[in-house]
């Protein structure tokens, strides 16, 4: 290792992105990704950021997170394309530091030709405040993509979480497994606002995965490859029940409720009884 580049979290970090391209979510600039670093990521990185004259004034977030005071995090760029981060790392994404008051950031590391963390950062902090708590520090990576099927369906489903949860979990067996306490739903918001920041919060108290009405998903994990598997999972999930509501004939059978419950006691999990009728 002999570049920033080199530090594991990075390369997850970059890897990350690249899958998440791969998969044909990250059209032009959409999506973006933020990693709560560890005290052992922020020694790696140390060598290669910014000297502290030369970082500039505090930039406000818009929120605060008094919990979060002092962190570093990775973040994509505003406005940049996750294709690009493979590629130009240096002039895509950024590490950012938060104040001592937990309410501004600035740029340790990155975007080297300009720019600021995405747009929907306020969002991405405070989820990583709440996700910090509840998940007592174990959570570290927010994810958001636009995931074409989950999209789709937002337009045909009741904006509940109920009825997204039981479709995603009588489409594919593993779905109880993987988010058993099932998934919640804003309704349609601009994105990057205090409002959608505000409303998604509310409901990562409680849950892992958000849908965003007309928009994407947006995901909480502890690591990456936790966070990209639940994005993958969903999506998945919700191709094969699109798929199944194209053939025409309506859904003749499926995973019911006790089916769900076996699948529960079978892998050690305790499902949202809000969704078991």
């Amino acid at each position: 290792m002999n570049t920033i580049l080199g530090v594991p979290a990075m390369e997850e970090y970059i890897r990350m992105c690249n899958d998440g391209v791969r998969q044909g979510w990250h059209e032009r600039n959409g999506g973006n990704l933020t990693y709560r670093m560890t005290k052992e990521d922020v020694e790696e990185c140390a060598p290669y950021l910014k000297p502290e004259s030369e970082r500039g004034d505090w930039v406000p977030i818009g929120v605060k997170a008094e919990n979060l005071t002092g962190e570093h995090f990775i973040s994509t760029g505003s406005g940049k394309f996750l294709s690009n981060v493979s590629l130009e790392p240096q002039n895509s994404i950024c590490i950012v530091e938060i104040n001592a008051e937990g309410d501004a950031y600035r740029i340790v590391w990155g975007l080297e030709k300009g720019g600021r963390p995405t747009s929907e950062f306020p969002t991405h902090f405070m989820s990583h405040s709440v996700r910090k708590r509840v998940t007592e520090g174990s959570n570290r990576v927010i994810y958001h993509a636009h995931t074409p099927s989950l999209i789709a369906l937002t337009f045909v489903l009741p904006l509940t979480a109920k009825a997204f949860t039981k479709a995603l979990w009588t489409s594919a067996t593993e779905c109880p497994v993987v988010f058993p306490g099932g998934v919640g739903v804003v309704p349609w918001m601009v994105p990057g606002g205090t409002e959608i920041a505000v409303a998604t919060c509310k409901l990562m108290e409680k849950y892992d995965a958000v849908v965003w009405t007309h928009h994407g998903l947006f995901v909480s994990g502890a690591t990456f490859d936790n966070a990209f598997g639940l994005m993958h999972t969903i999506e998945k999930a919700a191709d094969i029940h699109i798929r199944a509501l194209s053939c025409g004939q309506g859904i003749r059978q499926t995973i019911t409720d006790d089916d769900l419950r076996a699948i529960g006691k079978a892998f050690g999990v305790t499902l949202n009884k809000e969704f078991l009728d």
